[in-house]
Order: structure tokens, then C-alpha cells, then sequence
């Protein structure tokens, strides 16, 4: 059959497209002659072409060609099992493909043109035309008789009607538990192809028997059934409470495997044992929302009511992967539920949460800096249904919803990296979802897309939508255009399964499905909880206002554990006293819990912290300003390395960059370092030291402007690369560069996760430009800058983001400067006190380090600087473009040498320092205007009288520099020059500090510090 098709569709091609009747005659000579009298037939009889199959696709699918992914799949499902075992199909199929023994045109293959259905029929009639005497036709007429005929059509029309429901299955099914259906495919198209009837059947023939094709496992063991019987076994799978979508998977296996799991007769079946324990589970997931609801009535905990079975749904997704070797569960989630998921899935101390809700608690040491349901955290314990260790971490994050999601996924990738788990056999992401952020935020459609690819694949994640159906007070027929809030996940080839949330058994089966797709085929599932939100977006707001007709029926609406506790016990899988004692026995922990909270429990910071770093923090300082020098063997090793042009022979590369690499030596041999010499040195030696480095972003392997180069590419090989810093030693740590896809909100938040694991690595995402961070403003503010605040946890993450006016346009000259400085926390009215360790106490209160260097040596002591602090804060870079290859931007290697270290504020060195009283004016500034300002002082012959200092780290602020300087220039008018406008860079940010050092020194020039903007 697949031969017949593609010759189908070769004809249309070259016959049909080109209207050549001719051509299409000629072709005909090499086909077999039964050809035409069993495709006439299948026009005749309206098979599946022209009657339903037909009428349905151009309904359903009318931008789709006829020999589509699924339909021509379908087909050659049955075909290729009538080649295995003729036997395996009905004998009119049988029939059929023995009367068709072909050949296909060599040119055609899987990739071949597809036949639209529109055209068949065409097709059709001018086989009939080119047909002689259509003496080929009765021949063939005559070897089928008109009751085999008629077995034909209606096998076929079963297989599509089948077929049907496994595609659209889902439009029928009781999905809602309010039953108000609108809500969940916003498009509420009717699916007519469900009917029997669409296909030409009858009441009469539903006590027929038919022989079940292969590509169905509705018969179990038996391969014929009565129609009456396929159509429940069918509503039975596809149109009760669990709906699928899966037939937009482009793999015959894994549609069989779902298939497999769903069709089988008693697949969803729960025994007794795990009926009794999803009953243990919703018990204790209701009352504790019952109990905060009973003791703290006004206070916003955005609880699950309307969706307690999420609590069962999570464990069943961790036991099954517990019991395939998975130890840890990454989790990220939204607010709502987050309280049960810390009380009855992490197992955090109940007392712990209960201090967060009461002001008149005083635990004894600080408390959170976030809203109760914003809160992270992290426990290994045993799980009892695989007894297992498992270590459950759920990761904090803002109200910014599905922000976590990237971040979630670098954590996960990076606790995969360091413990080996190459294809994510021990650690796993979950990620949970509101209806409404995952059909509306675009970061939802980043991160998906990071989900296949090398450096950022976790190897499949589960993903449960909690389906409110209402996202705050917006209903979804105003809030997205797709059919189902899900759909997102249909790029990615994600199987989606829908389920009721008032059928926990259902429930359990599907997430049981989805654990074990994970762990097979290591891809994303979803899974699309529908439920209802018992209160308001929280537990004071007033839902009717908005939503007066779904409101009404939730009030209407029994509890899911009532209703699931009545069906056990009238089953008689459990008691009365049994469900009564269970009851009792969590009501007791928790007032215990309460009362514990009372007596002074401990609610310590690292009991919030999602990622602990063990035995990493020291002490509280002081602590020593840290030596970033390194040795003369450590340069020579990464020079020579760096500078290295491999064998022709081997591995040719670009002549260009031959004469890159020559220019490197040249340099090296001079004891001189450009910018990506001084990246080099910092990468390597690092790397030489055990430290593991990863750098990410768009073009980072060869970088936006051409400068670096650390992944070579074999000029004959396509995808061979090379990588010298990952050959530097046999010992050294691993070097992760990699170009990333076309995203900053979602790549900058998976290299934020990524810096979460290990405080003992250095992890990099560079902006291709230094403006495309603004694509990522939220990861910015909400996890960069206000993370350890909120969550008391720490990031080393370094943003390197290229800035300056180069004449590129408005966006890609600056990387917004200003607003990173505003993000600091640091006080401008208030100087450090004097001494050894003020440097390094300055770096431990701020939130975040700004610097803006402007020398390679710098930069790689900045590089180093990062990684030797005793504790982590996030690194903001101003990189480099012009003086990437400026000629005066070297560094002599003699600064990178032991003794030396990052330079907060370069000085005046130069005639102006040797008579500082006579000095007229002295400019402060950051950054590559130095260049052009010590390039005009010298034009102007004034160097004498103006002295220049450049601020290489602007947050925290140098104040002790700054003021032994403007000590020094008394007589001096004091400036700032940059070449941003004065309401932008770091004018304002130094202006304020500078003036509070004048105020501290009495100096009257407080009130006259000037801005220079310095324009070419």
C-alpha cells in the first residue's frame, strides 16, 4: 500500500502538476495492471478517500494534505503488518495488497511529495482515462466478489473510525468536573467522526464481528469484536475521564506504546493496595488545607482546594521513578498549592510552616524574606512506597509565574553534570504549571525548546498543568486562542494527557503513564489536571464579581474525597473505622505540628535554602582579599595551548583563523595579552585548578565579534569540532561552551539554575549584544538582584554583556548600565569603615558586583576574583567590543603573575600624580571612554593637568580610592565623564557617592561635581 501511495504521489507530481496527460500515459506502462481497478474502486466505493475518511479530514484537517503524517502512517501501519504476517489483517485487506504487486519509481522515498485529497480523485479519473477499453477494470472486478467488496469498506471504515477516536478521542471526554466544558477546549468544535455513524454504520451492524487491525489494543488477547463492543472499548479508553493527544507524535513507537497503555482492556485499573494508598494521600492533602483554612481564616496561603488530588498525582509520579533508580526530583511550581506540596510532598517540618503564618511566633533566628508561598526548599528522606533514599528539592521563585521554569531546568541539568548522569537516569525535573501562564507566558515556549537540545536537555521533563480553568478573574475564551491551554506542548512532540481531577483513579493511571514515558523515551509529558479553584484567585478575594456562572457550580460541587471515600468504602476496599482512624490520626500531627511552632521552634535560614552548599561557607569574615595571580607554567601551558594551530592533515581549519592564532603566539611570545588572551588565561587556569566552566549564549563559541574561538571547526568534517581548553591536562575540570538557542529569558534563567548546585564552578551567559539582556529583565530583577534577600540563596552567575557606542544604533551601543546599579543595594550615603578587609566586607553586604574593566589582565583577575571569594554573588560585566582589538587595550603578562589581583579604580599615574596641586580638573570615569579621554589629553598636551581615574568596579563603590584621590586633587574641578546621556550610566550612581565622600572630607566642591559626556 505505501508503494501505491507514493506512486500516487509521484503521478500528481509529475503528471498532474504539469498537466501532461502524456507523461502520465508513459508512466502507466510499468505499473501492474491491477493498479487501476483497485484504486477505481477505493474512488467507487468512497472507502476512505472520497466518503468519510475523506469528509472528515477536509473537515478536521483542511490545510493538511490527504497523505498527511497520520493518515499515510495509518496506512502503512497495515501494510507493513501484512508483509510481517498476512494473516495478522482482514482477508479483504489481504486481498487488496495481493492484487497490487508493484514497483516504486526509484526517485521516490519517504521523503516524496504527498497526494492532497482534493487531487486523488483527479487522479483517479485520469487513470480511468488512460485505462484502454477498461478491459483492466472488469478483469480485475471479477476477482473480488461484491460481498468481499463490501468487507472491504467497512474494515476500512473501521480502522478509520478507530483511528478517530485516537486522534480526537479527547473531544468527547468528561474532562470537567464543573461540567461546564467551555472552559477547557475553547473552541468546542463538535468531533461528528466519533459517531458509528459518520462511517456508514448501522443498529444492524453492531452485533457484526470484526477482525481489529494491528495499530489498535482495544481485543487485549482477541482479535475480533462486535462493533457494539469496539465502540465501548473505545469510549472506554478515549472519551471517559482521561483525554489523549498523542497522534501528533512523529514515531510509530511511541504512539504504540501509548496506545499499548491506554487501550489495553483493565490498564487503568488501580488494585486495592494503591486505591487505599491514593485515599491515605488525599487525606492528608485536604485537611492540612482545611486546617490553615480553620486557624489562620484571613490570612492568603493560595491553597488547592478544588485540586487536592494533586498531592497523590506527585507521588505516584515519584514513586514510579523511585522504583526506575531516579534519586532526586527537581520541582518547580507557582504559588498556588506550594504549601502542600512543602507539608505532604518534601515532608518539610509542619512546625516550620506554621511559623511563617503567625507574626506572634519569634523563631529564633530571621525570618524568611519572602511571602510564605514563594518558598523553597530541599529534603533527602526515604520513600516508603520504593524504600528508597529520594531527594526532593522544590525551588523558590517569585510571583513572575513560570519564571522558575528555566531555572528549574539548569539546576536539574547541572546535578545531572556533576554526578555523571549522562542521560538523566538519576535525577529528573518537574515542573508544575497554571493553566493560564502556560497557554500565556512566552518563557513557557523558550524553555520547551531547550528540551532536545545537547548542552541543555534534562532528558525529559513531567509537567502538570493545575487547570483551573480561570486565570485570576480572566476566563480562557479571553485569554488564549488555542483550543486547549496545553498546546504549547504539541512543538516538541509532548504527549498531553487531560484528565478530570475528580477521578483520582484515572488520575494516578495517567501520571503513572507519564513517569514511565519519561523514563523510557527520556522527552517531556504533560499533564493537564483539570480541576476547578475552590475559592478566589486567593482565599479573601471575591470570585463572583467575575465569574458568577462557574462559581455557582463550584459551590455546588462535592468534595473529591468525599465523593472517592464513599466509592472505596462502598466497594469495600476500605472501612469506615479505617478512613475515620486515618482522619484522626493526620488531624493530631497537625495540631501537634502547631503546638510545637509555639514552643520556639528554630526556623533557619538553610531549612528555606533549595541548593545547600555543604562545608562551602567558612566562617563570617573578615575575610582576606583574595590573590588571583598565577604561575609562569600555568601561562605557558594555556598559551601554548591557546596559540596552538592543529595539524592541516588532521584537522584543517579556516586560513583566518591560522593567522588568529599566529597573531596569539606573536603576542604571547611578547609577553603581551589582547582580550581573549586575558579570557584564556582566566578560563585555563581555572580549568587547570579543577574549577568547572561553563559559558553559554548566542555565538559564545566563536563570540559576536570574532575574538574568541574556543570551539574550532574542521573545515571537511561537518560537526567535528575542537576545543583546546578542554586539553590542557589530563586532570583539569570540564570546559562547557555552547552557542544556545534564540532566547535570553529562558537561557539566562537555566544558567542561574545551573550556578545553584556547585559554588565551586564559574558559570557565564554573554549577551550577544549587552541590550538583549533587556529580553530577560525579569530573570534580572527577580532572581539576580533579589535572590539571596528573598531566599537566602547565593549565585555566582556572570553576565557578560558587551557595551558601548560604537556606532552600532541606539540598542546595541549600551547594556543599560544604569539600571543594574539601581539594582544595588548598596547605601550611597553611607562610607565603609576603613581597613584591610573593607574591600572584601563591601563585596560580602552588596547584592550583586557591577564592573566595567578595561584591561585583559583585569578582566581575568575579575574572572578568578569570582570564583576564589569565599562566598557567591552575581557578576555583571560591561565587556568589551571596540577594545576587544584596541591597540592600546594589552596587558603585559607580568600582571597576571602571583601578587597581584583585581584592581578596584586604576589612579593617575601618569606627569599629573608627580604635582597634584597644580592639577586643574580631575575626571572620573568607567570603562573604554578612558581611551578616548587619555587619547584627547594627550592631543591637548594636557597631561599634566588632568588626572584621570577609572572606576573598574562600580558596585560596590571604592569609596577609600575615591577619597584618598579627591584628598589628593584639592584644587581640582571635579568631573564625570562617560558616553552615555546624563540620565543614564553610572553618572548618577558615582555622582552620589563622590558627594558623600566630599561631605565626609568637608570639602566645599560637594555641590560641583560636573558630567562630561564625551561624544566622537
Amino acid at each position: 500500500m505505501t508503494k501505491i501511495l507514493r506512486i500516487g504521489s509521484y503521478l500528481l507530481g509529475k503528471s498532474i502538476n504539469n498537466t501532461n496527460s502524456k507523461a502520465l500515459s508513459r508512466s502507466l506502462v510499468t505499473f501492474n495492471s491491477k493498479l487501476i481497478p483497485e484504486l477505481n474502486k477505493v474512488a467507487q466505493r468512497r472507502v476512505i478517500t472520497t466518503s468519510s475518511y475523506l469528509k472528515h479530514e477536509q473537515n478536521t484537517e483542511r490545510s493538511a494534505g490527504f497523505l498527511n503524517g497520520s493518515s499515510a502512517v495509518y496506512i502503512e501501519e497495515i501494510y507493513q503488518s501484512w508483509l510481517n504476517n498476512p494473516d495478522s489483517v482482514h482477508k479483504s485487506w489481504d486481498i487488496f495488497f495481493r492484487t497490487n504487486s508493484i514497483q516504486t519509481p526509484p526517485t521516490l522515498g519517504q521523503g516524496g511529495q504527498q497526494v492532497a485529497a482534493s487531487d486523488l480523485n483527479k487522479l483517479l479519473e485520469l487513470l480511468k482515462q488512460a485505462s484502454p477499453t477498461g478491459l483492466m477494470v472488469n478483469k480485475a472486478k471479477a476477482s473480488i466478489s461484491s460481498s468481499e467488496e463490501q468487507q472491504v469498506e467497512d474494515h476500512l471504515n473501521l480502522y478509520a473510525l478507530i483511528r478517530s477516536y485516537q486522534i480526537r478521542g479527547h473531544k468527547k471526554a468528561k474532562l470537567d468536573p464543573l461540567g461546564l466544558k467551555s472552559s477547557i477546549d475553547v473552541t468546542n468544535e463538535a468531533a461528528d467522526d466519533l459517531d458509528a455513524a459518520f462511517y456508514n454504520f448501522t443498529e444492524s451492524d453492531l452485533d457484526r464481528v470484526f477482525k481489529l487491525p494491528h495499530t489498535t489494543f482495544i481485543g487485549g488477547n482477541e482479535q475480533r469484536l462486535t462493533l457494539r463492543e469496539i465502540l465501548k472499548r473505545l469510549n472506554d479508553a478515549y472519551c471517559k475521564t482521561v483525554g489523549l493527544e498523542y497522534m501528533h507524535i512523529n514515531s510509530y513507537e511511541k504512539c504504540n506504546w501509548i496506545r499499548q497503555q491506554f487501550e489495553s482492556p483493565g490498564s487503568g485499573n488501580l488494585s486495592p493496595e494503591e486505591k487505599k494508598r491514593t485515599l491515605k494521600r488525599l487525606i492528608r492533602a485536604t485537611r492540612f488545607e482545611e486546617y490553615l483554612a480553620k486557624t489562620w481564616a484571613s490570612e492568603k496561603r493560595f491553597g488547592v482546594e478544588g485540586c487536592e488530588v494533586l498531592i497523590p498525582a506527585m507521588k505516584m509520579i515519584i514513586d514510579t521513578v523511585s522504583s526506575h533508580g531516579v534519586d532526586t526530583v527537581i520541582m518547580g511550581m507557582p504559588h498556588r498549592g506550594r504549601l502542600n506540596v512543602l507539608a505532604n510532598i518534601t515532608r518539610k517540618p509542619l512546625e516550620e510552616i506554621f511559623c511563617e503564618f503567625d507574626s506572634k511566633l519569634s523563631p529564633s533566628e530571621e525570618g524568611s524574606g519572602d511571602v510564605k508561598y514563594h518558598l523553597g526548599t530541599m529534603n533527602e528522606r526515604i520513600n516508603r512506597a520504593t524504600n528508597s533514599m529520594i531527594k526532593l528539592v522544590v525551588v523558590a521563585n517569585p510571583s513572575h509565574l513560570e519564571a522558575v521554569n528555566p531555572v528549574v531546568q539548569g539546576k536539574a541539568k547541572s546535578e545531572q553534570f556533576y554526578r555523571d548522569d549522562k542521560n538523566g537516569d538519576k535525577v529528573m525535573s518537574m515542573i508544575l504549571h497554571g493553566d493560564a501562564a502556560f497557554a500565556g507566558q512566552g518563557v513557557v515556549f523558550e524553555t520547551f525548546h531547550l528540551s532536545d537540545l545537547p548542552a541543555y536537555t534534562t532528558h525529559g521533563t513531567v509537567h502538570i498543568v493545575v487547570n483551573n480553568q480561570i486565570g485570576f478573574t480572566t476566563d480562557p475564551r479571553s485569554s488564549r486562542s488555542s483550543p486547549y491551554c496545553t498546546d504549547v506542548a504539541r512543538v516538541v512532540n509532548a504527549p498531553i494527557f487531560h484528565v478530570n481531577a475528580d477521578d483520582p483513579e484515572a488520575v494516578m493511571h495517567v501520571c503513572k503513564v507519564a513517569a514511565e514515558w519519561r523514563t523510557k523515551f527520556k522527552k517531556d509529558v504533560v499533564i493537564d489536571l483539570v480541576c476547578y479553584r475552590k475559592m478566589g484567585h486567593n482565599e479573601v478575594d471575591e470570585p463572583m464579581f467575575t465569574n458568577p456562572f462557574m462559581y455557582k457550580a463550584i459551590k455546588k460541587q462535592i468534595q473529591v474525597l468525599k465523593k472517592y471515600s464513599e466509592k472505596l468504602i462502598g466497594e469495600n476496599t476500605v472501612a469506615q473505622e479505617w478512613y475515620d482512624a486515618e482522619i484522626k490520626k493526620y488531624d493530631a500531627i497537625l495540631e501537634d505540628a502547631y503546638e510545637k511552632s509555639k514552643n520556639g521552634v528554630e526556623n533557619k535560614k538553610k531549612a528555606w535554602l533549595d541548593s545547600p552548599w555543604k562545608k562551602f561557607f567558612k566562617g563570617t569574615g573578615p575575610y582576606p582579599y583574595p590573590d588571583t595571580g598565577v604561575s609562569e607554567d600555568v601561562i605557558k601551558i594555556v598559551g601554548d595551548k591557546f596559540s596552538e594551530i592543529p595539524d592541516n592533515k588532521v584537522f584543517p581549519i579556516h586560513p583566518v583563523l591560522k593567522n588568529t592564532l599566529k597573531k596569539r603566539a606573536n603576542m604571547l611570545a611578547h609577553r603581551e595579552a589582547d582580550w581573549a588572551i586575558g579570557e584564556a588565561m582566566a578560563f585555563g587556569s581555572l580549568l587547570l585548578e579543577g574549577t568547572h566552566i561553563r559559558l553559554s549564549g548566542q555565538d559564545v563559541e566563536r563570540g559576536t565579534f570574532s575574538h574568541r574561538h574556543h570551539v574550532l571547526h574542521n573545515q571537511e568534517k561537518d560537526l567535528e569540532t575542537y576545543n583546546p581548553l578542554n586539553h590542557l591536562s589530563l586532570n583539569q575540570a570540564n570546559y562547557t561552551v555552547c552557542n544556545s538557542s534564540l532566547s535570553e529569558y529562558a537561557v539566562m534563567g537555566f544558567e542561574l539554575g545551573y550556578s545553584l548546585t556547585n559554588p565551586n564552578s564559574l558559570v557565564i551567559w554573554e549577551g550577544q549584544f549587552g541590550d538583549f539582556a533587556n529580553g530577560a529583565q525579569i530573570m534580572i530583577d527577580q532572581f539576580l538582584a533579589s535572590g539571596e534577600a528573598k531566599w537566602f540563596r547565593q549565585s555566582g552567575l556572570v553576565l557578560l554583556l558587551p557595551h558601548g557606542f560604537e556606532g552600532m544604533g541606539p540598542e546595541h551601543s549600551s547594556a543599560r548600565l544604569e539600571r543594574f546599579l539601581e539594582l544595588c543595594s548598596e547605601d550611597s550615603d553611607t562610607i565603609p569603615e576603613d581597613g584591610e578587609s573593607t574591600a572584601m566586607r563591601q563585596l560580602q553586604d552588596i547584592n550583586m558586583i557591577v564592573a566595567n574593566p578595561t584591561t585583559p589582565a583585569n578582566f581575568m583577575h575579575l574572572m578568578r576574583r569570582q570564583v576564589k571569594l569565599p562566598f557567591r554573588k552575581p557578576l555583571i560585566v560591561m565587556s568589551p567590543k571596540a577594545l576587544l582589538r584596541h591597540p592600546a587595550c594589552k596587558s603585559s603578562l607580568d600582571e597576571m603573575l602571583p601578587g597581584n589581583s583585581f584592581v578596584r579604580a586604576y589612579t593617575e599615574t601618569g606627569p599629573a600624580s608627580q604635582n597634584p596641586e597644580e592639577v586643574k580638573k580631575v575626571i572620573f570615569c568607567s570603562g573604554k571612554v578612558y581611551y578616548d579621554l587619555k587619547e584627547q589629553r594627550e592631543k591637548r598636551n594636557l597631561n599634566d593637568q588632568v588626572a584621570i581615574v577609572r572606576i573598574e568596579q562600580v558596585a560596590p563603590f571604592p569609596f577609600d580610592i575615591v577619597k584618598d584621590e579627591l584628598s589628593k586633587y584639592k584644587n581640582a574641578k571635579i568631573c564625570w565623564s562617560q558616553e552615555e546621556h546624563k540620565n543614564a550610566g553610572a553618572y548618577n550612581y558615582a555622582k552620589s557617592r563622590i558627594q558623600t565622600v566630599l561631605k565626609d572630607l568637608n570639602d566645599e566642591r560637594i555641590n560641583d561635581v560636573r558630567y562630561i559626556v564625551f561624544s566622537h
